[in-house]
């Protein structure tokens, strides 16, 4: 200890023990100086705080606070049982700035800037460091006692004991924290956005509060076939699949309920217990299943497929809660069928021939395929054919036509004025297309093809327009009269 000498200034104190009202003025002190100098000078805020009362009455609480039983040993400031040093009244004035003391001791400092809890903390750091020896204890104990008697029933009110649980780790403590928000900053406990805190930070704390946290845990949740990400507070899968209201009884879980959820989160997939109806053979079966496909719920059903059996749904779709599922029994077959191939027309105009004449170059001829489909019944009722494979028998012959486009004469000299309709009425009912029983005649005045060639007519007589027919009956009528119609011809004079 320091034996300084000197002028100091001293305050001095109304209240316990006979203490005068408050005056300043110089002093002249020995070894330890009118309350002390030095090791607990330094305690009373004289000199090192620059007349800063309450950096004063913060360091002397902590040096009370080591003197007065206070339990720094257990961690705290744990209130020990009352002693004749509770008996100070907490009174004093400062009535002039402290002058600064002169001590080869450098002034404390307060680290961080961190407000009154990081004030405490340096002083509990100072207090550590620079443990007195017995006898500087007890020699100036009474003295200290007396100034720090003013600030230590606000300290003591501001104690406080209180319960922390963080994600499940319980632990009892003591601080001088005003609030939660506080308390966690002076436990190193930091928060994230889907962390839980009860009460909600920034309430305020009394003695005897319990804080809980709850720190939050991404799950990568596939419930019944639907992925989800969802965050839970939930330490365990049994805990977290109860917080989601997720229904366990008969499910499927890829993990053990038991198992722990870490911070970084799991990957569990659940399958529900769902109520599934199969339609087959004519007879309905329900049953209970948490599998993940139809096929398998089909299987545990007892119900099994064959050849080209299926079913309504999908087998490797997801089976829902109620869904009916018919299985079909299908039996199928094929059959070859012969079909037609119709033949295409191509018409050449020809200058040569009359307008109206179309003369058949290549006469046109229907191909054929054979064509294979797949015949089935589904549960006993047949179904619509189904076209799987053709191949062409024979290709179809295109059928070729000349198409006349000369101007038709408007007469025959030597035949006009004739009845021709009425020959044409009495040979073929007035039908240009008409044929005899026989083949051999044709058109409204039945010719045979010879004497239709002769005339310069092309093809076959009934196939060629109304107009030429008569032309070229005029042209025969000049040639021979009516004989070539020995039945008829009279019309032509009637």
């Amino acid at each position: 200890m320091s034996n300084s000498q000197g002028s100091h200034r001293k305050v001095r104190g109304g209240g316990g023990h006979g203490l005068a009202a408050g005056t300043a003025e110089p002093v002249e002190y020995g070894e330890y100086g009118e309350y002390g100098h030095g090791e607990y000078g330094e305690y009373r805020g004289y000199g090192g705080y620059d007349g800063c009362v309450e950096c004063a009455e913060e360091a002397a609480y902590a040096a009370y606070a080591a003197y007065a039983g206070y339990g720094r040993e257990r961690g705290g400031y744990a209130p020990q049982p009352p002693s004749t040093y509770d008996t100070y009244a907490p009174a004093y004035e400062l009535k002039e700035p402290l002058l600064p003391r002169q001590s080869a001791r450098p002034a404390p400092v307060v680290e961080g800037g961190g407000g009154r809890a990081e004030a405490r903390r340096a002083a509990r750091r100072r207090k550590d460091a620079e443990r007195p020896d017995t006898l500087r204890r007890l020699v100036p104990q009474a003295l200290v006692v007396a100034f720090l008697a003013g600030g230590t029933s606000a300290f003591v009110a501001s104690d406080k004991a209180v319960k922390l649980s963080v994600d499940g780790v319980p632990s009892t403590m003591h601080t001088f924290a005003d609030d939660v928000t506080e308390l966690l900053e002076d436990q190193g406990v930091e928060l994230g956005a889907h962390d839980v805190v009860a009460p909600a930070p920034g309430a305020e704390l009394a003695s005897g509060d319990e804080v809980v946290v709850r720190y939050g845990r991404p799950v990568a949740l596939t419930l019944d076939g639907q992925r989800r990400r969802v965050w839970t507070t939930a330490r365990t899968v049994d805990g977290a699949l109860r917080q989601l209201g997720v229904r366990v009884e008969g499910a499927y879980l890829s993990v053990s309920r038991s198992s722990e959820i870490g911070r970084s989160g799991l990957a569990l997939d659940v399958r529900t217990e769902r109520a599934v109806t199969f339609m087959a053979d004519g007879r309905e079966r329900t049953i209970r299943t948490n599998v993940a496909t139809v096929g398998e719920a089909l299987a545990e059903a007892g119900i099994s497929l064959r050849g080209e059996d299926t079913t309504s749904v999908p087998a490797d779709s997801f089976p829902r809660d109620g869904q009916m599922v018919t299985v079909m029994r299908i039996k199928g077959s094929k059959e070859v069928r012969e079909e037609p191939i119709p033949f295409e027309i191509e018409r050449t105009e020809d200058a040569s021939l009359f307008k109206g004449t179309e003369v058949v170059v290549q006469a046109g001829a229907q191909g054929s395929r054979r064509v294979t489909y797949a015949l089935r019944t589904v549960n006993g009722v047949k179904q619509r054919p189904r076209k799987i494979a053709e191949h062409v028998a024979r290709e179809p012959v295109t059928r070729r036509v000349k198409v006349g486009t000369k101007p038709m004469p408007t007469s025959v000299e030597g035949a006009e004025g004739l009845n021709w309709g009425g020959l044409a009425q009495c040979e073929s009912g007035g039908r240009p297309g008409a044929v005899d029983p026989t083949g051999n005649y044709g058109g409204l005045y039945q010719f045979d093809a010879q004497t239709w060639q002769s005339l310069g007519g092309s093809g076959r007589p009934q196939e060629a327009s109304a107009s030429e027919q008569t032309y070229r009956a005029k042209k025969l009528y000049v040639q021979r009269g009516a004989s070539p119609w020995p039945h008829c011809g009279g019309r032509l004079r009637g």
